[in-house]
Parts: C-alpha cells; structure tokens; sequence
C-alpha cells in the first residue's frame, strides 16, 4: 500500500505543481481571462488519463488468461521505461520549470483561447497518461485481493491535491529539488519491482522461457500473507519466490539506474549561473559608494540611502540640487 501511496504522492504532486503554476502565473499577471481556457485543458487532461486507465482496466478483463499476462508485462516494461525517463527529467529541470511552462503560457496567449487549453492540456495530460499507466501496472504487481493498492494511490492523490494548494496559498515551502531527488530514488526502487513482475507476467504468458526456474524460495520464513509479506510486497513488489529472470531483471535495472540517479553532477538540477552587472549597475554602484563614503558614512545603511539619493537625482534629471556654501 505505502508504494501506490508513494506513486500516487509523486505522480500527482508533478501534476498538481504544473496546475499550480499555470494558475498562479495568471492570476499574478492579471490575466484571469485566460483562466477558463486553462481549466477546461487540465479538465480534459484528467478525464483522459481516468478514461485511459479504466479503459486499461475493464478492457483487459476481456481477454484470455495469456493475453492478459502478455499486456500486463509489456504495460509494466513500458510503464516503467516512461516513469525512469520522468524521475530524471524532473529532477534535472525541477528548478526551471516554472520558467519553462511561464514561457509556453506566455506564447499560447499571444495565439489564442485555443492555444491556451492545449497548453494546459498537454502539459498535465503527459503526467496524467503516465500516472495511469504506472499506477494500473504496480496496482496489478501488488494485487492482493484487496482494495489496499488502490486506497494507497488515492491518499497518495489526495495528498498531492493538498500539497498543490498549499504550495499556492504559500503556506508550504519546500525544496523541490531534493524533494524529487528522494522520492525518485523511492520511485526507482519500486519500479524495479514493477519491472520483475512485469517480466514473470510475460513468463507466464509463455512469452519469456524458464517460469519453473526459481531463484530462491523464502516462503517459509516470509509467509505471503503476513503482515511483513504483506508489507513488503507493497513497498517493493517483494516475492519470496522468484524466477532467475525475475532477480536478473531486477539487479540490472535497480544498481545502475539508482547509482546513475543518485551520482552527484551528472543529474542534478544545474545551479543557477549568478547574473553579471550590467554596465548601468556598475556605475549605479559606484556612485552610491562614493556618495556613502563623501558622507562619511560606513554602514548598510548609509549605502542604501546613497542608492535612493542618486535614483532621486537621476529620476529628477534636469532639476540639480544646489548646493548651499
């Protein structure tokens, strides 16, 4: 349950922050008009990914017991292709987004009311169709016959709902980076389980050889039905008896894509490169410090009124102070 909440959490909080922005970046640039058009794309967007996911849903229970182990193994390979590209994205562009999204916002209005419901569309509906797809494949791997895996992604959306407002209202400050850098690590780790299960889903599809070739069977010391079973299988997708492919699959996806991940330089988010004054600045600078030191004065505060003493000269122009003798 804890790795649907923690995938419904992070799906959604990707979408809510996307929202977020749109909304925010509007409203403070007094362009309400234009918040309509929005709403209807983000509406259109998740009625899409609802549409895709029950579509995956209650279309799969038509098909024979093979070709359903056939899709659920390549949806989960697929699924978690998309989400391991995601969880990399995002944390080398978590710092530029807002600027990214400002910017096609900005272009969508000079285009019109329809360029603006793509553009919100688009931007939610990649995240959407992701989380459907995610969420059908790990809620299928961590089935227990139970609507725990379920009530697990619903918190998680939930929460990413809660978060998103919050992040609005500006009552939550958090360091994106990070927060992304963590749970996509946690993200990583679950999909490898994800990644195992859908490879024994194309085993016993009789796509993939050697279904009857277990690697270990711990079952006797962790009963699947357990409390710790349980809850291992919900965090990690854990089977206590898996094929050799299973094991093999997961080793070779989970050590290098979480070392890569998590190796510093190469993925994370580039630092921001501090602005160098410009010209005007520079001369703005001086003359603020050789008016604080004429004055005699040393402190921050001596420079601050030389600043607003030369801004008011500059903004007076042609009207000098005269100086009395």
């Amino acid at each position: 349950m804890f790795g649907n909440y923690l995938i419904g959490l992070r799906e959604g909080l990707e979408a809510s922050l996307v929202v977020c922005i749109l909304v925010a970046y509007l409203v403070k640039t007094d362009r309400r008009a234009a918040l309509r058009p929005v709403w209807l794309g983000v509406g259109v967007a998740v009625a899409l990914s609802l549409s895709f996911g029950a579509a995956l849903q209650f279309g799969s229970q038509e098909l024979t017991f093979k070709a359903q182990e056939a899709l659920g193994g390549s949806l989960s390979i697929l699924s978690v292709g998309l989400v391991t590209w995601m969880v990399f994205w995002m944390r080398r562009t978590a710092r530029h987004l807002k600027a990214e999204l400002q910017g096609k916002l900005d272009a969508a209005i000079a285009m019109g009311t329809g360029a603006l419901v793509v553009t919100a569309f688009m931007a939610v509906g990649r995240e959407g169709l992701e989380t459907a797809l995610f969420v059908w494949t790990a809620v299928q791997a961590s089935s227990d016959g139970t609507p725990r895996p379920l009530i697990g992604v619903a918190l998680g959306l939930l929460t990413a709902v809660l978060l998103g407002w919050l992040f609005y209202r500006g009552a939550l400050k958090i360091n994106l980076s990070k927060f992304f850098t963590w749970t996509g690590g946690m993200l990583v780790v679950v999909a490898a389980g994800v990644l195992a299960y859908g490879f024994h889903d194309l085993q016993e599809a009789e796509f993939l050889p050697g279904l009857h070739d277990q690697a270990f069977d711990i079952s006797g010391a962790i009963p699947p039905d357990s409390w710790y079973g349980t809850l291992l299988k919900g965090v990690f997708n854990f089977q206590p008896d898996p094929t050799v492919v299973q094991v093999v699959v997961w080793l070779l996806y989970l050590v290098p894509t979480l070392a890569f991940f998590l190796l510093p330089g190469r993925v994370a988010p580039s630092r921001a490169v501090p602005k160098e004054p410009k010209p005007h600045d520079s001369q703005v600078t001086a003359s603020a410090v050789r008016s604080s030191g004429s004055r005699g004065g040393g402190s921050g505060g001596a420079g601050d009124d030389a600043d607003r003493l030369h801004d008011g000269a500059r903004r007076a122009g042609e009207h000098p102070v005269r100086r009395e003798g």
